[in-house]
């Protein structure tokens, strides 16, 4: 397993992460056995960075369950990424006060069963508070010890550069995008403000929410409670257009003894830093643990196959994109 650090200040994490967004409740059902099954197999595998936060539910918990032994004998052999800063439910679903900020962190502290967490980060921008107090607040908890590095999360580089270039400019180390083959806006905005900064980059939903699996067809059918129900991506027209690239981007892959999602991710991580992947069943991250390494002329094959894409978007805090 490969590895980079991110950032200034020398956090040390595996290329690919595993992310725990699917077991936050709003992509079905799952079974929670299997599902620590996933994340003991990931970390058998070299990943070394786990990413999860408050919004998604009892992920923090079932984390912390499934890495209690390295939590708790071998804390340096994890990487423990968490976010923070939404209220689901409330008035004010982005909620980047301190006081919110600072429940949350002792909160997310309680639930994976440790003493700190190395990174922690804003989940969404809060255009109601000022850039200045949350870095002023993020500042605070690695005085305290509460979190050794900070970022950020879907921030363009307008809300990138004022959290970033305010007097505490050294505490904001990293930044969550969304980004796949799929949905590369993060191209314009913010990857070059990032790279110019050092700032580290992260990609959540590497496998296009699952429309790069391979898994998918036409006639696929979501659980209501899943948020891909209700996204037009994933169905009609739109739907149908982009599994027929994933069919071409499949053989493409297959020329290299590769799978579509195995390509996808290579893609990724010939762009940003870390490639945040989800699973639910050990195969499925022994799967995506892959050393495919692509070269110039691969990656402009793949431009090319993905040149009539249909862009697609996402779930926010306020619905689905």
């Amino acid at each position: 397993m490969r590895t980079t650090t991110l950032g200034r200040n020398g956090l040390e994490v595996s290329r690919i992460a595993f992310g725990t967004g699917g077991f936050g409740g709003q992509w079905g059902g799952f079974d929670e056995d299997t599902a620590i099954a996933a994340i003991r197999r990931a970390h058998e595998l070299g990943i070394t960075l786990f990413d999860t936060a408050r919004a998604y539910g009892t992920a923090e918990a079932l984390l912390g369950k499934a890495l209690r032994s390295e939590l708790d004998h071998r804390r340096d052999s994890v990487v423990i990424a968490t976010k923070g800063g939404t209220n689901p439910g409330s008035e004010r679903i982005r909620d980047s006060r301190r006081a919110w900020l600072a429940q949350g962190v002792d909160e997310s502290l309680r639930a994976l069963g440790v003493d700190h967490l190395d990174l922690y980060q804003i989940h969404w921008p809060d255009p109601c508070t000022p850039a200045a107090e949350v870095a002023g607040t993020l500042r605070e908890f690695v005085d305290a010890g509460k979190i050794r590095h900070a970022g950020v999360s879907n921030y363009d580089s307008a809300q990138l550069s004022a959290v970033h270039e305010t007097v505490l400019n050294e505490t904001v180390e990293t930044v969550q995008v969304p980004y796949h083959l799929f949905r590369r806006g993060a191209e314009t905005d913010p990857l070059p403000y990032a790279r110019a900064h050092n700032i580290g980059v992260l990609a959540y939903s590497a496998l296009g929410s699952g429309l790069l699996t391979g898994s998918l067809t036409s006639e696929t059918v979501f659980d209501p409670s899943d948020w891909r129900s209700r996204s037009s991506a994933f169905r009609g027209d739109s739907l149908r257009h982009n599994l027929k690239i994933v069919d071409q981007l499949a053989a493409f892959a297959k020329e290299r003894d590769a799978e579509v999602s195995q390509l996808a991710i290579a893609w990724t991580l010939a762009k940003v830093d870390v490639a945040i992947v989800g699973a639910r069943r050990p195969a499925s991250i022994e799967k995506s643990a892959t050393g495919l390494q692509l070269t110039s002329a691969d990656l402009a094959e793949i431009d090319r196959i993905v040149a009539q894409a249909v862009q697609v978007g996402g779930a926010s805090p306020e619905g689905i994109d």
